[in-house]
Parts: C-alpha cells; sequence; structure tokens
C-alpha cells in the first residue's frame, strides 16, 4: 500500500470518526490528490482555522482559484459550516479532509470530474 493511500485511508476514518461521515473515496481521493505534496509535509498537511490569514488564503486558492466560486458566495459562511462540522477543538483538521468537506458544503464536486 502506498503512502498516498494510507493517507486517504485515514482521512477517511477522520471523516468517519470525527464529522459522523461515510466518504465518497473517489472524490476523496481526487481531492487528496489535488492537495498535491503539501499531504506529506506536517505542517502543510493541516489547516489552522484559527489563523486569519490561513482561512484567507484557502478562500482565495481553493475555493476561488480552485472550485471557481466568486468571492461573495457566502464563503467564510461555508468556512465556518466547515469548521464547526470538523470540530473547532479539534486541533488536526488534515487538509485534504478540510478541502472535502468545503467541496461537498459547496456541492462542487464536478470541480474534480
Amino acid at each position: 500500500m502506498s503512502k498516498q493511500d494510507e493517507l486517504i485511508g485515514k482521512y477517511a476514518a477522520d471523516l468517519r470518526v470525527k464529522c459522523g461521515l461515510t466518504a465518497d473515496m473517489d472524490l476523496l481521493t481526487k481531492v487528496t490528490k489535488g492537495c498535491g505534496p503539501a499531504i506529506y509535509d506536517k505542517d502543510a498537511s493541516t489547516v489552522s482555522a484559527s489563523d486569519k490569514e490561513e482561512m484567507e488564503r484557502v478562500k482565495k486558492n481553493f475555493l476561488v482559484k480552485r472550485l471557481g466560486l466568486t468571492a461573495d458566495a457566502g464563503l467564510d459562511a461555508g468556512l465556518t459550516k466547515v469548521i464547526d462540522q470538523y470540530g473547532r477543538t479539534n486541533r488536526n483538521k488534515h487538509r485534504a479532509v478540510f478541502y472535502y468537506l468545503l467541496v461537498k458544503h459547496f456541492r462542487r464536486e464536478s470541480a474534480f470530474a
């Protein structure tokens, strides 16, 4: 089993345990691959939801550029909902899982078709 496959299994378990969701494994795999080498770096593999600058980068680089959303599409509300869904007190928010939840929230699965 490759390191990427191990991480995808870990992310699916995270979704099941922390969010109470059964992952769409095809979509989770595509989102994980879309994160690129960041998933292998300890710091880059997680998202700091309390860091305003990082949330701005997620909005600009992922929601607007990758998912094609407009700046007025309720991005802040979507981020807040996903943060709450993943758990505000959960310190280890995996980037791939966070992005997966954003894709599902904004119904932008087509961006990974």
